[in-house]
Parts: C-alpha cells; structure tokens; sequence
C-alpha cells in the first residue's frame, strides 16, 4: 500500500487537502471517505478504514472538509450543502485522476452527506453509512446552550470534541431545510447501512430510519461492542472487512459501466466514429465533456479566462490535435521510406491571434537531405493543411433534448 497528498478546489473555491490510499496492486475499485462532523479526513476511522480498504485493492480518498484540517476556508461559513458540494468536487478529481468513485462512505454526518451527494455522482452504485443520523437537525443535540446563543447573535463558539469551533446560524438553517427522508427514498443505489448498538451519540435508532426509509437492495451491519468513533483498530478492521466483501458484488458493474462512461461520468455509449460531439458538464465552471468515438476528455477554461483550469482549454486541443497529426505523419513517413528517425517531438505555441509557432525536434543518424524532408512532410499533414486552406463550417441541424444524452436508463430504480 502507498498513499499521496491531494490538492483540489472545494465547492467555495478553497484548497481541499486529502489523501489517497492506493493498493498495491491492482484498484478493483475507488472509493471516496466523508468523515464526521467536526473530524477530519486523519481522524481513526477515517484513516484505519481507508487503508485497510487500500489492503483490500480498493483505492480511497480522504479529506478535509472547508475549514478543517489542512483544507483552506473558514469553517464558520460551512454549511451541510458546502459539505456536500466538497464531496462532489472530491468525486470530480477522482474522476480526472485515477477514476471516479464506484462506492462512497460517510462516517456521522459524513453519512449523511454521502447519501445527498450520491445523484451528483452519477457513478456511485454502493452507498455506506457508518453511524449516521437519519435526519441532518440531530446534530443540533451538540451544540447545547450555544444554540440559542447561534440563533440569537448569529454565530457563536461551541467547543466540540475538546476544540472551539464557529457555528453560524445560517449552518442551523441549513440542517433544517434537508429532507433526508426523500433522499434516501430515491436514493436508487445499494445501500449498506452499519451502526453500532451502544452508540453513545447517534442512537441506533437512526439505522432504523435509514434502513426503513431505504428501498432495496439494502442491507444492515451490526457494529457490536464498537463505540462512535471507532477507536478499536479491530472495529475498523472488520468494517473494512465487511464493507469491500459487500461491495464486491458492485465493484464489476460499476466498472463495466465505466468503461463506457463520459467525460461527465453519466453511463453511456460509444459515441460515433468521426464525430466529436462537446457538452458542458455543469460541474464545474466552463467545463465541458468530450466525446471522440470510445474516447472521453475533459476541457476547460484556465483561471485567468474566468474557468477553474479543469481540462486544456480549445486552443490548447487545437494545438494538441496540430502537434499530434505532425507527429503521426512525420513517423509514418519516416517508416515508410526506413530513414532511421529515433524520435520526434513536436512543440507548439500561439503568437498573437494569428500566428502558430510550430517547432520540430527530430533526433536519430539523419542526413541533412532525410531532416529536410522530414521537415517539408511536417508540413503536410491534414491537420496543417485544413487550419491553412479555405475552411467551411457548417451549421447542422439543431438538437431539441428534454434531458442530457446518457441519462436516460442510467440507473434502474431499485
């Protein structure tokens, strides 16, 4: 097992810090960990899970959440529904890394935020809660005396855990305006709810509710003898343990599915062969999902353009696409006529509006006379030759959808 150091913008903007622990051999699936109320993404459970998860081949990512740990912004401007975004931002960099994640896991309220994130992470088949309230209000319980203090000047201290935390009143409104019922209603995901009977502050009770409200497939885990935390190594061994045994049976369709997933991760099909076709992804500010035949890329706008640098940006692929076709014929040329080309590079910059600077580097035991041809078949390759000829655009037939390609069927209600 290894594991990395994260970095990735939250739903305000803010540095998220966590870390991804990878198996040591080969990711049967990834896994995204939403740690309790106030924790982190270092706390016992979070930690002594996600790797014993990593032992297992499953790959996890833990972080902080805004204003915890390690992780920018001010916890006093958090919200449920900022926690919730975050956990969909963390989905997204999985997504754009080693793949998104098939299951998610929510410790506490991290339980709960996991089942309202799952419809925003389209590629989520199996849903864990480990001592999860069943309502989002239950934690109010901690704040004591302090809540009237919150609801009356807005914003108050409360110390939880040992450590003084800011609660805003705009946190309490939060809480209150979630319908977790509904959510876990239509969750339409396999759900496997784990609690501990001597819980000491989320009753059992709120499995009950979960798994009541809960349609099937659905099963429940008694956590016997475990308190909330999971302080006991071997508690968090044997959620570990049961967790990926009970994913298994999800881990390959979420796979197959994958496979054939856009850009955006909504369950699809290939695309057709020749057609490009772009979509925004609405995750992301300018970011668009590109399907090129069974190809899937991101794309983007950077910072200074007003995007979150998600993907290269147009000019970027169109540098790229020129790059990639001068490449390819130089080397099918080079092939063809057995001039004994080693390696060619291909580096490309914009000058001005107009004007693409376009350097060749070509190593190997060429002649002067092999180079320069090698020079003059860079310059024709089709790519080159259609952005340097008259080119017409065509405007096609405009689409009319009632929803975005890929949803329809994505998900069978369970």
């Amino acid at each position: 097992m290894n594991h990395t150091k994260v970095l990735f913008p939250g739903s305000g903007g803010e540095p998220l810090a966590g870390r991804l622990e990878l198996p040591a051999g080969p990711v049967a699936a990834t896994a995204l960990f939403a740690h309790c109320f106030t924790c982190g993404k270092d706390s016992v459970a979070a930690s002594r899970i996600s790797r014993e998860l990593a032992a297992r081949g499953v790959a996890v990512l833990r972080f902080d959440f805004t204003g915890l740990g390690q992780s920018g912004g001010d916890f006093a401007n958090t919200t449920f529904t900022s926690n919730v975004g975050d956990l969909v931002c963390a989905a997204g960099h999985l997504r754009e890394t080693i793949g998104a994640p098939g299951i998610l896991i929510g410790h506490s309220l991290g339980g709960a935020a996991v089942l309202a994130a799952a419809d925003l992470i389209p590629e989520a088949r199996a849903i864990v809660t480990i001592g999860a309230p069943a309502d989002t209000t239950h934690v109010e319980h901690l704040l004591g005396s302090s809540k009237a203090e919150i609801e009356a000047s807005g914003a108050a201290e409360v110390v939880l855990a040992g450590r003084p935390f800011r609660i805003s009143k705009e946190f309490l409104t939060d809480i209150r305006q979630q319908d977790q019922h509904e959510r876990i209603a239509g969750l339409r995901r396999a759900l496997l709810v784990m609690h501990a009977p001597q819980d000491e502050l989320v009753g059992v009770e709120n499995a009950r509710l979960i798994y009541d409200a809960a349609r099937h497939p659905k099963s429940f885990v008694s956590l016997d003898g475990a308190d909330h935390l999971l302080t006991d190594r071997r508690d968090a061994a044997y959620v570990a343990d049961v967790l990926a045994a009970w994913a298994g049976r999800y881990i390959d369709a979420a796979r197959d599915a994958d496979a054939t997933a856009d850009a955006d991760g909504e369950p699809g099909v290939d695309g057709e062969p020749g057609v490009v076709t772009v979509a925004e992804t609405r995750t992301g500010r300018y970011r668009q999902s590109v399907t090129l035949g069974r190809h899937r890329l991101i794309a983007g706008e950077p910072r200074s353009f007003g995007g979150d640098d998600s993907g290269p940006g147009p000019f970027d692929l169109l540098l790229a696409a020129l790059g990639a076709c001068t490449s390819i014929t130089v080397r099918m040329y080079a092939d063809a006529k057995q001039i004994p080309l080693d390696h060619v590079a291909v580096s490309l910059r914009r000058k001005g509006k107009d004007i693409i600077v376009k350097d060749l580097a070509l190593t190997g035991d060429l002649s002067a006379k092999q180079r320069d041809k090698l020079y003059e078949i860079a310059d024709k390759c089709p790519v080159h030759r259609a952005l340097t000829s008259p080119l017409t655009i065509e405007r096609a037939t405009r689409a009319h959808l009632s929803e975005p390609p890929g949803m329809d069927g994505a998900i069978d209600p369970a």
